[in-house]
């Protein structure tokens, strides 16, 4: 297939690219030009938030499937309907988890819980504003889902990702911030009612878009290995691996550390699996994934 992924040039983006290109799929990757596209790519240059630079980039090409790593406002949603109908049959869409940021759930959350079609978009708000977007990420990503839920230039999907964990070249800096508290005994801020969240292993969500994008499914679907982690449990793998001492320091106000959750919004993955994916659980890569990023901090640290 051709395949086009805005996006693609980290974390498991680039892991995602490796598959398909081991897959026999031909891969396109756009970006803006600031970090090279994974070798074995056709690279295409553009700010996708420039309409008329996107659509100049693409001029001639059509897709099979295009996966979009960096959709993240209702604005970039609303020009990617327009600039690819068209241009391709399928389009994959990666969210997040943070589409449910306003669940409290005793039970695990269904697609059903955020239905995109109900979500009202608002084009007007502030969304080139960094500060802005990074405050409201999860209703960022909830109304560019409702753009594309809107439209019918294409199949769509949206991918709500888990928390994603491993990897060496982890860049959120969130296990490093564990590590480097564990190490030292220094306190951790959990809030009082600490609840566990699901995860996904960096290969593991890499290989769920790999065969999202080969799949015929449309509409919302959650995307994590079994077994909700909290922060207790990634702690201790990095007790494990470190010796340190995990101290823990109860909060009801301020900031708590970065996976703490005061409310349950798991997510249920029944609809992926009802599909036909099968999602491995944490216990089986749990240790490893914690490894690699700790590993990979404290040799960058020692530098």
């Amino acid at each position: 297939m051709e395949i086009l992924i805005i996006g693609g040039t980290r974390y498991f983006g680039k892991r995602l690219v490796t598959r398909l290109l081991a897959a026999g799929h031909h891969v396109t990757v756009l970006n803006r030009g600031s970090s090279p596209a994974p070798e074995g790519t056709t690279p295409l240059t553009a700010d996708r938030d420039d309409e008329s630079a996107l659509r100049k980039a693409l001029a001639g090409r059509r897709f099979d499937v295009v996966i979009d790593q960096v959709c993240y406002t209702p604005r970039q949603a609303d020009v990617a309907r327009r600039v690819f109908a068209g241009r391709t049959r399928r389009y994959v869409m990666t969210s997040t988890v943070e589409v449910y940021e306003y669940e409290d759930s005793a039970t695990p959350v269904t697609e059903a819980a955020v239905d995109p079609s109900t979500v009202p978009v608002d084009l007007g708000l502030p969304w080139d504003d960094a500060d802005f977007l990074d405050a409201h990420y999860g209703e960022g990503k909830r109304q560019a889902e409702a753009v594309f839920a809107a439209g019918t230039e294409f199949a769509w999907t949206s991918v709500r990702v888990a928390h994603v964990l491993g990897g060496a070249d982890d860049f959120t800096g969130r296990v490093g911030h564990y590590a480097r508290r564990i190490a030292a005994g220094e306190p951790i801020d959990v809030p009082a009612a600490n609840r566990a969240a699901t995860y996904v292993y960096v290969e593991e969500i890499a290989a769920f878009l790999a065969w999202a994008a080969e799949a015929e499914f449309t509409g919302p679907v959650n995307a994590h290995s079994h077994g909700p982690l909290t922060t207790a449990d990634i702690c201790a793998a990095i007790e494990e691996l470190t010796g340190g001492r995990t101290v823990f320091r109860s909060t009801e106000v301020g900031t708590v550390s970065p996976f703490s959750f005061s409310r349950a919004y798991a997510m249920d993955n029944s609809r992926a699996e009802s599909l036909g994916y099968r999602f491995s659980h944490t216990s089986q890569w749990l240790r490893k994934a914690i490894a690699e990023t700790v590993r990979a901090t404290t040799t960058n640290e020692e530098a």
